[in-house]
């Protein structure tokens, strides 16, 4: 993929949010502006990346850097924050050397390093579950680590007691279903002669229920993917993944990519259980999905719901700091799939197109019937030079828009996944936990919205004392009374 010409824009200050050195810490929280309800207990992590330079060298990519796991504890004493590396080998060992040593998912350079000379050794830098009594942080393609739930301490890579192994492909966003509490996953095996998707489910940490294999015609570059009751569900975009050049020339993920939208984009539709049928897809246009929003059956329907991008945004990423110069637009796009006669009914594309990101629900409605998502868009998308994501909206699928809109002040901006947490006591209300970035006055903290009047700004400012990375994914697990 070509990488835009940066255009410099320093009102952003976004060097500021990505060039300094993250502090490991634990602390109770004083700075808090608002009051926080009684009912919020329980925890909050969030993964992302957050150390882009070493001995003088800088990575190219948002996604390059080494992945740190942020904490807000909730409890009736107040709110405790933690924050630590992952310890990952990459980690490690680039300590030891006292500089990089592998590469990495935008950069690449002479003498780097793969794990087994054919992926990656990952940073553990995007995305974090709560499963079965574990804190697990993933990267893509890997292994997830274990870390402890109240230091953020690393045990160690995770491997389902052997069920998997260091090789086994392992996608960032694995997803519990909220029906059964069972994990699951999938990765792709890219390969010079033959891709294949792996799908897994695990009912428990040791009990690996399925892994299925399935041939796919393209070397798909697939970041997510979403669930029903009774399937397993991935939007195949034309972002084709080149592993013979990877390997051989020796350059980057992101140099190895090609966007070929004239090939299509495709729905997959696999089962859950191997024996209830066969894969099948349908063409979906030409538009690329980074993130599914959800996925749920009603009788003899498959609804699909994803943010959809004219074109990749991983270019966008790039070249630090200098963030989305050129932002596709992106809209909430519902597809409607006939399972029983295998093909595509509907195409219901919302007219908000922002360039937007890290899309959310309640966690309870995963693969079910559900009506309100969140995401982050960017205000500027359009306009040359460097941008971020600095607003908040709130979309419904009962009136099919995105009408809650909050817009952050000028030289704020938002990140990470935000985080629907449900008052226990009223299924009707909710709160949005989202991170607040100020790089202008070096102050990072997080915010609390009411989840169905977003517009109305942050009802809680949780301030932090140090700054912080813009960060991915995040979860809440709320505490469970005895």
């Amino acid at each position: 993929m070509s990488n835009p010409t940066p255009i410099t824009n320093s009102p952003p200050l976004l060097q500021r949010c990505f060039f300094f050195d993250a502090i490991e810490t634990s602390y109770e929280i004083t700075g808090t502006e608002g009051r926080v309800p009684d009912w919020i207990r329980g925890a909050y992590y969030i993964n992302g990346p957050a150390r882009f330079e070493r001995a003088g060298r800088q990575y190219k990519h948002w996604l390059d850097g080494d992945g740190m796991v942020s904490a807000l504890h909730f409890t009736d004493h107040g709110i405790r924050f933690t924050s630590r590396f992952i310890q990952t080998r990459k980690l490690q060992d680039e300590q030891t050397a006292g500089s990089f040593l592998y590469r990495a998912f935008g950069t690449a350079f002479s003498g780097d390093r793969l794990r087994n000379d054919v992926m990656l050794e990952s940073p553990g830098n995007v995305n974090v579950c709560v499963w079965g009594g574990r804190l697990l942080a993933f990267g893509e393609q890997s292994l997830p680590m274990d870390l402890d739930a109240q230091t953020l301490e690393t045990a160690g890579e995770f491997d389902f007691n052997g069920k998997i192994n260091e090789v086994s492909p392992f996608s960032a966003h694995a997803k519990v279903d909220p029906s059964n509490g069972n994990l699951l996953n999938f990765g792709v095996s890219f390969s010079l002669r033959q891709p294949m998707l792996n799908v897994y489910e695990f009912s428990s940490p040791g009990a690996l229920i399925r892994r299925s294999r399935f041939p796919l015609q393209l070397q798909h570059s697939n970041h997510d993917f979403s669930f029903t009751s009774r399937h397993v569900v991935f939007f195949l975009s034309p972002l084709i993944m080149d592993f013979g050049r990877f390997v051989r020339d020796r350059v980057s993920v992101m140099d190895a990519l090609s966007w070929e939208p004239e090939k299509g984009s495709r729905i997959l539709v696999v089962p859950r259980d191997p024996k209830a049928g066969a894969p099948f897809e349908v063409q979906a246009g030409e538009g690329h999905c980074l993130h599914l929003i959800n996925c749920y059956e009603k009788e003899h329907e498959l609804v699909v719901d994803i943010l959809e991008l004219d074109r990749p945004v991983y270019d966008a990423y790039q070249l630090m700091p200098e963030l989305f110069v050129c932002a596709p637009r992106c809209s909430p796009v519902r597809y409607i799939v006939d399972l029983e006669t295998k093909q595509l009914v509907d195409r219901q594309a919302m007219t908000y197109d922002l360039c937007s990101d890290f899309p959310s629900i309640d966690a309870r409605l995963l693969g079910a019937s559900y009506r309100d998502f969140w995401l982050l868009s960017i205000s500027a998308s359009g306009r040359q030079g460097s941008k971020f994501f600095d607003q908040l909206a709130h979309g419904s699928w009962t009136d099919g828009s995105v009408g809650d809109v909050y817009q952050a002040p000028p030289g704020e901006y938002l990140a990470g996944e935000p985080v629907f947490i449900g008052n226990p006591d009223d299924p009707q209300d909710g709160l949005i936990l989202v991170q607040g970035l100020n790089p202008a006055k070096d102050e990072a903290g997080f915010l609390l919205f009411s989840a169905f009047a977003v517009h109305r700004g942050p009802a809680v400012r949780i301030r932090l004392r140090d700054r912080l990375h813009p960060l991915f994914h995040a979860c809440f697990c709320p505490r469970i009374e005895t």
